[in-house]
């Protein structure tokens, strides 16, 4: 007799659900389909010789460390990597602060196990970042949200979010995934003393921040933190900046920079935050792929990363700019998106009312697709008139076939909303 698993599954296990994304991007495999669906980086600029030189490197002078176990931390070489490349933007930490994930899903999944508690209430953008809310409600988390606009997270609602006692807040202040909204300087100081006021921590996920087109650089939130800490104002990232006593654990990725596939990100935090995240690891993986660790560091070192990222915000912000010249000259009157100034994603909303699950429908028809934007929000605060377009994965002459088509379908479904 075969055995009822559905009886034996955890309670945890009627929070999850399947992402999505992941279920249009099986969808979309059809050449015919022009998908702005995934947050998927362009395959072209994948330095594949740079990668094939280096795992022959890493084989032939280290094949016999690069196949062995190897400790939790992370291989030491790219950790002070990370450190190096991080001091650049004003973040100053030690390998002691830096643990090696699989991928920036898994140091998500690390942060639900390090602290949240069934029933515990996590505060996030509105709409925010997908996995994050698939990671934590694995761990019976509840969510309390705060709306984006053009200029990141409304501060002037932050307050009252806060009566509710969440457990920490989760924001990505650069080009934010899904909206593509940046936070402004203004709002990031005001964040971080609201946070020192109510005592709540801030999880600061930047797997974009590298990709910035236009404007001037602004501080991770983790800096002015520690300049708050410090009494003093942000002025430059040439000062060294007491860190690591505050209320942010910073993570990142090398998914955009250089290969999503590596599955390789990183968390930075306390030592003490970062030993409890490597017992939590142990039970996990017990350490990411040593060898993919070393032939990243081998691609990455000697400033070629540095060279290949100025290459990639090239390429993506010709796309981006080619995706919102094309919406500009295909969607109808009473359609809004958000201008991005870097990142992979735009954000669109439709008039009130109307539903984009529904019009995905009709665009999958037409052999264009996107995310409906229910997708990135908890369940008690989901908005159905919105939608997430990726730019950097369609060439350009994709990318202005594919809003063509889409800016045809909204027509159809928008005329009787509009009349």
């Amino acid at each position: 007799m075969s055995t009822p698993w559905h009886h034996r599954y955890a309670q945890r296990t009627q929070r999850m659900g399947s992402s999505m994304i992941r279920e249009l991007l099986k969808l979309t495999q059809k050449p015919e389909i022009i998908s702005f669906a995934g947050g998927l980086p362009a395959p072209e600029m994948f330095p594949v010789e740079a990668f094939e030189a280096a795992t022959q490197r890493v084989l032939r002078q280290h094949g016999s460390e690069a196949l062995q176990y190897s400790t939790t931390e992370g291989y030491l070489p790219l950790r002070e990597l990370i450190v190096e490349k991080m001091g650049r933007y004003g973040i100053e930490a030690s390998v002691d602060n830096v643990l090696i994930t699989s991928g920036s899903q898994q140091a998500l999944d690390l942060i639900g196990k390090l602290l949240i508690n069934p029933g515990d209430l996590i505060l996030t953008e509105q709409p925010t970042y997908l996995g994050a809310l698939q990671a934590w409600r694995a761990y019976q988390a509840e969510f309390s949200t705060v709306p984006i606009d053009d200029d990141g997270l409304r501060i002037d609602l932050l307050e009252e979010a806060l009566c509710g006692g969440p457990k920490f807040m989760y924001v990505l202040p650069n080009f934010q995934n899904p909206g593509g909204v940046t936070l402004s300087y203004e709002r990031r100081l005001a964040l971080i003393d609201i946070a020192d006021r109510y005592g709540v921590p801030i999880i600061e996920d930047d797997p974009y921040g590298e990709l910035r087109f236009e404007g001037e650089h602004l501080p991770p939130l983790v800096v002015l933190d520690a300049d708050k800490l410090n009494g003093r104002q942000y002025t430059n990232h040439s000062e060294p900046h007491s860190y690591f006593k505050g209320n942010v654990i910073y993570m990142s990725t090398f998914s955009k920079t250089l290969a999503p596939g590596l599955r390789l990100g990183w968390i930075v935090a306390p030592a003490s935050v970062i030993q409890h995240c490597v017992m939590a690891k142990q039970g996990m993986d017990l350490h990411t792929s040593s060898f993919v660790q070393m032939v990243a560091y081998e691609v990455a070192k000697d400033g070629f990363l540095a060279e290949h990222v100025r290459q990639i915000r090239q390429v993506y912000r010709e796309r981006r700019d080619i995706m919102l010249a094309a919406m500009a000259e295909f969607f109808p009157p009473g359609v809004r998106w958000t201008q991005p100034k870097g990142g992979l994603f735009l954000w669109v909303t439709l008039p009130e009312g109307m539903d984009s699950t529904a019009v995905l429908q009709d665009a999958i028809a037409h052999n264009v697709a996107f995310v409906p934007g229910a997708t990135f929000y908890p369940e008690d605060a989901q908005q159905t008139n919105s939608f997430r377009l990726n730019f950097s994965n369609a060439t350009p002459e994709q990318i202005w076939e594919g809003i063509g088509r889409l800016g045809r379908v909204l027509e159809k479904v928008l005329d009787p909303v509009l009349v």
